[in-house]
This record gives structure tokens, sequence and C-alpha cells, in this order.
């Protein structure tokens, strides 16, 4: 286990030692390493006074050498957020309007049993209040030789369509995949480049994000920096999956990036400085969750829930085979904890660990 401590807890109101701190959020790593039977995890955990990374277990089964400070991780899903974001600033350079329907943007991409793209608009996409089905559901993802077959989007985003829409669009949201596939596609027809240029040249270089990037699939496979292994179990049998990319350059879940990276893009995010405040306030209007998998409230690539402590917190999360990136946010502190394989929540839950535990524990510390 190791611990990086950088200038945490200095200048705060309350009289806290970073070291009980420290001591904390250790304890709930490791308990939740231990009972979601991953073999390591990375937390990181940034405010106005630095940031703190945690380590525990291992992030090399073969050598037993713990997670590389700063690790680069597959973030999965938390794709999405940066995906929302590029199309929120479309919609404040009037570029895209979030109530029009698709078709006006994808004129017959989305049509068919699916869903109707002259009812379904830029915001049930980016809420997941589509109904469009999640073309995951109908994968074989369950080999080696079935990650490394890639898909496009207009595939995945045709074996969608070709299924019966979930529910009226704006019944309620329900997470789907197909969504961020469409989403990525009406901003690369707005724009005339592809979306991770856009996220690249609208996010990334502007804040500085210096260690996150939207991989060039598929000629290239390998995270490009200090990095765990990362595993995923098919037959019972614990596999290497590092070296393959599972995301397919895809804006469903395509990028790279570090915990303190991902600490800063939420805080900026929520800070107002990424989009304005009126594009802000849209991504931050929520529904009701209507998915079983999730109970926090569907904001536009966001989800948002309240602490033990009562913060409003933001965030989004990510599973990828092998990955397992998962946290949450306010505009002044942040933490994601990234675990080097999917995590056996019944398991966790049969031994009474809530993974969540060590998001709340984080979050609500005090300075």
């Amino acid at each position: 286990m190791a611990t990086v401590l950088i200038g945490f807890g200095g200048g705060g109101t309350g009289a806290a030692d970073p070291l009980s701190i420290q001591d904390l959020l250790q304890a709930d790593l490791n308990e939740a390493v231990s009972g979601a039977d991953v073999p390591g995890a990375q937390l990181v955990l940034t405010d106005g006074s630095g940031t703190l990374q945690i380590d525990s277990g291992v992030g090399d089964l073969g050598t037993g050498a713990a997670f590389p400070d700063n690790a680069q991780v597959r973030i999965a899903s938390n794709t999405k957020s940066f995906v929302s974001a590029v199309m929120l600033q479309l919609v404040g350079e009037a570029r895209v309007e979030l109530d029009a329907p698709v078709e006006r943007y994808l004129p017959g991409v989305v049509r068919g049993p699916g869903g109707d793209g002259n009812i379904v608009t830029i915001r049930n996409l980016l809420q997941h209040t589509s109904g469009i089905p999640d073309y995951i559901l109908d994968l074989d993802l369950e080999s080696v030789a079935a990650l490394r077959q890639s898909r496009s989007s207009d595939d995945l985003i045709r074996l969608a369509m070709a299924k019966t829409a979930e529910f009226t669009p704006g019944d309620h949201a329900e997470y789907s995949n197909t969504n961020y596939l469409i989403a990525g596609k009406v901003i690369e027809r707005v724009t005339g480049l592809p979306v991770g240029v856009e996220v690249t040249r609208r996010i990334l270089l502007p804040l500085g994000l210096r260690d996150t990037y939207w991989p060039l699939y598929p000629l290239e496979s390998v995270i490009r920096g200090p990095h765990a292994r990362a595993y995923h179990e098919f037959d019972g049998t614990r596999t290497d999956v590092t070296d393959i990319d599972p995301g397919w350059g895809l804006p469903d879940g395509a990028m790279v990036s570090t915990g303190a990276d991902m600490n800063r893009f939420y805080m900026a995010l929520l800070a107002g400085r990424v989009l304005g405040a009126a594009e802000l306030t849209e991504m931050e209007r929520t529904v009701p969750s209507g998915d079983l998998r999730r109970s926090e409230d569907f904001g536009l690539g966001l989800f948002h829930w309240t602490t033990s402590c009562g913060i409003e917190a933001w965030g989004h999360g990510g599973t990828i085979h092998g990955t397992f990136v998962y946290g949450g946010a306010t505009a002044g502190r942040s933490v994601t904890v990234s675990m080097n394989e999917l995590p056996d929540i019944i398991a966790a839950k049969a031994h009474d660990i809530d993974l969540d535990g060590v998001v709340d524990a984080a979050l609500c510390a005090p300075r």
C-alpha cells in the first residue's frame, strides 16, 4: 500500500489532521478492494488544499507492484460527461438546439422499432430519456476474441434500432449506451470533426488535462502512460486484458485519464469553467431514475445524489472489461476511485460492504 500526500489539508478552516483523512480512506479502500475481490485500486482526492492519492492491493498480479503514481486508466462511460459537455458547448454556440429532434441533425439514422428521430430530442439522448434500446445488451463480450472484434457506431446503432423501444421518449430515464453513439454522430455532423478531436480541443487542451486522451483506435491499444494491469474473469479464469481496448474508440466509453485529471475536469465543469451558466443549468437539470441499476437522478451526462453529510454531489462512473472507475464531485472537491477489475458487487454486499462508502467518506471528510 502507498499514499501520496501533496499539500492536502493545509489552509483549511477545520481542525482535522490530514493524516486522519488518510487513515480513514485507506481503511475504507482496503475494505472495498477486499470485499469486491479485485486485485487493487487507486483513490485520488482533490480539493483547494491539494491532492491525496491512496493505493490498495496490487496493480500487477505478476510482480506484486502497486498502482503507479497518477495511473492512467480506461475511464469507460465517464467519457459521456465529456461528450455531453461538448454538445452543450454547441448549444451555447447556437449550433445545436437541445430540444430539437435528432432527425434535424441525423436524417434517417434514428428510425425503426427502436425509436423515431422526429420525436427523440438531443436532450433525450444526453439524459437517457430516449427509450432507445442499449446495444450492449445484445453483444457477446465474454472472450478475448470478442473484445478484440471492433464494431462501428453505425453498426451498433442499427443493432439497437432494430429492437423495440423501451419506452416513450421523455417518459422516464433508463441508461442506454446507444444514446451517446448517436450524440457523438450529431457532434461530428455539426462540427465536421471526429468527436474525439472536439473533446480534445474544447476541453482537454483548455483545462490542461495532459494525462487524458482519446485513443487513436485501432492504431493504438496500449495505454500510453504509467498504468496498472487490468484483469477480467472469463469462465472463472482471471485474464490480463490490459492491452485490449474494448472501448473501440466510441463516444460512449473511449477515453483514458487519471484520477487527478478526472477530478480537475469535474471540478472545472461544476465551477462553470467549461460551460456557460445557462448550459450548466441544463446539464444539472435532473429527472428521477427509472433504472433499477442506478438510484441517482439523471442529468445530461451527469448523475446527482446527496451524500450522507448533505453535500450535493455529481459524477458519472465507468465500467469496462478490466476497469471500474467511479467517484463524485462538487465545484470544490472531487474524488475518483479506479479498480483494475470489475468488482463483485454481490460478494461485497454479502459482506456488508458499500463501494460507494469510500466516495462518500472522501467528499464528507473535513478539510
